[in-house]
């Protein structure tokens, strides 16, 4: 299968600290691709890298074969890459409809064209009727559904997710993992995502890519990953066994 995302030989430091260290990998267009391991590993890291936050100290990144690397955050948008973030911070004051508008003008110049945009959007993520809802009046898992319709209006190619499952609740969990699968098998979008809820990545991905201290230490089919020693070890625990 053709990657559509390529990451090669990507490391990080900071004042001397090696955050990332020649990670790479590849994520296959239309596949769900989840980056797991223990917190501090280096998933977020590596998702800064790749939306531009800050240039790594060695490695590449390709979109669709076309090098992005140490582009701004703005122009990975452009390119085609949507993300969320892991703290949920929308714009309390704007309606929930205006915060996904403000997401969908980071392409459209015609803010009669993102609002149709933002409308389309909130109606596949079940939103539609919180529409005009400021944002601080959502619960979390609405808000958690507001960040992915944010990076949705981008129109991205790739989205890049950073534990919109954090915090919810089994059904919120299940309901959010139908929005996903939905949204991968029937448009076609291909998805990066950082995720702690295993039943989630198990039900979702692909493949499967784990960190430990910035560097890969496996990678593979969920269920080959979820069976290999160094992962248990570091990361899912003997009670997984």
């Amino acid at each position: 299968m053709t990657a559509l995302l390529e990451v090669e030989g990507l490391s990080k430091r900071f004042r001397g600290l090696r955050a990332v260290s020649n990670v790479g990998f590849a994520v296959p267009k239309g596949g769900i691709v989840a980056l797991i391991g223990p917190n501090g590993a280096g998933k977020t890291t590596t998702f800064n890298l790749i939306a531009g936050v800050f240039p790594p100290n060695e490695g590449s990144v390709r979109l669709d074969g076309r090098p992005i690397t140490g582009l701004k955050p703005h122009q990975v948008c452009a390119a085609g890459i949507g993300r969320t973030f892991q703290i949920v911070k929308p714009f309390g004051d704007l309606t929930v409809e205006e915060n996904v508008v403000v997401g969908a003008l980071a392409r459209e110049r015609s803010v009669d064209t993102a609002r149709r945009i933002a409308r389309g959007v909130l109606e596949r993520l079940g939103l539609a009727e919180q529409s005009f809802r400021p944002a601080r009046s959502l619960t979390l898992p609405d808000r958690k559904r507001l960040e992915v319709a944010r990076a949705l209006a981008t129109r991205p190619t790739l989205l890049l997710l950073d534990e919109v499952l954090a915090g919810l609740r089994p059904t919120e969990v299940d309901r959010m993992v139908e929005v996903l699968r939905d949204l991968n098998r029937r448009e076609g979008l291909t998805i990066l995502m950082i995720e702690h809820v295993m039943r989630a990545v198990m039900a979702l991905s692909d493949h499967v890519v784990v960190l430990d201290h910035g560097e890969k230490i496996a990678e593979g089919t969920p269920a080959d990953v979820t069976a290999d020693p160094r992962v248990i070890e570091s990361y899912l625990g003997a009670e997984s066994l």
